[in-house]
């Protein structure tokens, strides 16, 4: 019998089938997001708690990083069972009142799964790791060494250093893309296929309404386990790995990309549609991430989303940046689908890390809700949360530790959800918390700025109602993604109706004048800037104008 077979399906209430198109999904990294038994670290209990908060700010969806048994060797991306909850974060119970408590609110379920490696721990690995004859010895990718006894080839580590690791027991090198303690599956092998198709099969099962795939362009290797060959210095570019890792002086052909992995997510959305349910995969490549988020949203038979990473780079995007990743989009994924944003769990907060100010970081909100695609929000963005700055001593990040000082890694934009100000643990426990809780992010918490009518939290619902409010936000096409020095424009249109946005990306004002026909403007309550009988447009520093069809209005 299945892992799912003993399970009714617990599928959401009918819906739109498209309803990821143009979604608003809210990621919450459950270590952080709310304690509620009283040992420092976030639990399912606490989601299910806060859902009506996410629910208020229009989120369509939560996602939700990982909460399987897991050594935590890598918070949770470390799996050693996928179809149970580590006790850190409750039972199989709690989760359940997740989903329940989700749906009441009309919010879908995504959760993260992890499907490239397991943790070392995970009885699969044990088990293959034992001889090179047992059942499962085919599971993971293993390797002879070189005649020398050095690894089988090249490739490196996202984590740093060799992407093989010697195992004693069966005198040879396994893969791992990530942490030594991170072994890669060998997707070569069918049965590690259906074993993780029947890992898709149990959660759908019990009610989830989607995926966010984790490293999905991992999945598969080269069975020939060629060299990667070396990357240019001028092409390198650090928007997946710090560029203080050598990890960026490899053109990665062979350690992951392959075309083999098509026929794999083809099966994955075979399993998927029956419940309704929708992916978001993760595209890790510095090079061709748009290229390969077309290959993997193309058609109805693959991914229906892919997480771009673009806007997570360490520069902030300019007009004329904005439009020509949009313009690569139409060019290499004009049949897909985008995912779009701007912080998550992996990179520096956008807010520090671009250095915005209130006014340049509620335009690029409303930007994000305008553009062709759906919208990944991080918990604490919509707070207007810069990164937390943790010591040495309390980093718990082992890629911060490995790069420290110049890279510290990913725990300041993993510390607690600042719920109210009520004491040094921002209502996000009682206890004292797994990372600590920036005393800046005291004075940004739900409480306070639900209670200031200038809180950055407002802005983020009135962005996300207008995305709803429109459906050409949501589902609509675009007219092609342009800028005039600072300002980037574009027109968005969906069923005979049409918005056209405008936005200053610049801390000096502009003038613009508004395309040929008759328009109404919209989206005061996000600062749209109206304009004269002629059609031009003063835009202050960090506006945006909004404006429809009268037929739209």
């Amino acid at each position: 019998m299945s892992l799912a077979e003993d399970m009714a399906p617990n599928v959401a209430p009918e819906t739109d089938p498209d309803w990821w198109r143009g979604a608003v999904i809210y990621q919450i990294y459950p270590r952080s997001f709310q304690d509620t038994d009283g040992d420092g670290v976030g639990d399912l209990a606490g989601i299910a708690k806060r859902l009506p908060y996410v629910a208020s700010l229009g989120a369509d969806a939560i996602w939700i990083s990982p909460f399987f048994k897991s050594p935590m060797k890598d918070f949770g991306y470390d799996v050693s069972d996928y179809c149970d909850v580590d006790p850190l974060f409750g039972t199989l119970e709690d989760f359940d009142k997740v989903i329940e408590a989700a749906h009441a609110h009309g919010v879908k379920v995504m959760i993260d799964l992890v499907l490239s490696h397991t943790s070392e721990k995970h009885p699969w690995f044990e088990e293959s790791r034992s001889s090179q004859s047992n059942d499962r010895a085919n599971w993971y990718v293993w390797a002879d060494p070189k005649a020398d006894g050095t690894p089988p080839n090249n490739w490196l580590s996202i984590f740093g250093g060799s992407a093989w690791q010697w195992d004693s027991r069966r005198e040879q090198y396994y893969l791992h893309n990530f942490l030594t303690s991170q072994p890669d599956l060998n997707f070569h092998e069918p049965e590690v296929q259906e074993a993780l198709l029947d890992v898709a099969r149990f959660w759908l099962k019990r009610g989830v309404d989607g995926f966010r795939l984790d490293t999905i362009n991992f999945y598969i290797h080269d069975k020939y386990l060629r060299d990667n060959p070396p990357l240019a210095p001028e092409l390198r570019n650090a928007s997946i790995a710090p560029s203080v890792n050598p990890y960026n002086h490899q053109e990665h052909l062979y350690s992951k990309n392959q075309p083999e992995n098509l026929l794999f997510l083809r099966k994955l959305r075979a399993e998927m549609n029956p419940y309704g349910a929708a992916a978001v995969g993760e595209v890790g490549d510095a090079q061709r991430g748009l290229q390969i988020m077309g290959q993997y949203t193309a058609g109805d038979d693959l991914m229906h989303m892919c997480y771009a990473f673009e806007f997570l780079a360490q520069d902030q995007p300019t007009a004329a940046r904005i439009a020509e990743v949009m313009t690569r989009v139409d060019e290499e994924a004009a049949d897909g689908w985008p995912c779009w944003a701007f912080s998550n769990h992996d990179v520096k907060r956008h807010t520090s890390r671009w250095d915005l100010s209130p006014a340049a970081q509620r335009t690029l909100t409303t930007l994000i809700c305008c553009l062709r695609g759906s919208v990944c929000l991080y918990q604490g963005e919509e707070l207007g949360l810069p990164e937390a700055d943790v010591a040495y001593e309390d980093l718990q990040d082992p890629y911060g530790i490995e790069f420290w000082p110049e890279f510290k890694g990913r725990d300041g934009c993993r510390t607690p959800m600042p719920w109210e100000p009520s004491n040094q643990y921002a209502g996000f426990s009682e206890v004292k918390s797994w990372l600590p809780v920036s005393i800046r992010h005291l004075h940004n918490t739900v409480a306070n700025q639900e209670s200031d009518p200038e809180g950055m939290i407002h802005h983020y619902r009135r962005a996300i109602a207008l995305r709803h409010r429109y459906p050409m936000l949501m589902k609509g096409g675009h007219s092609g993604v342009r800028h005039e020095g600072d300002v980037v424009y574009f027109s968005r249109d969906h069923e005979g109706e049409e918005m056209f946005c405008a936005f200053n990306i610049s801390d000096e004002p502009n003038s613009f004048v508004l395309p040929d026909g008759t328009w109404t403007q919209v989206g005061e309550e996000l600062g749209s800037a109206g304009w004269d009988d002629s059609g031009t447009m003063r835009l202050e520093p960090w506006q945006v104008v909004l404006a429809v069809r009268n037929s739209a209005a």
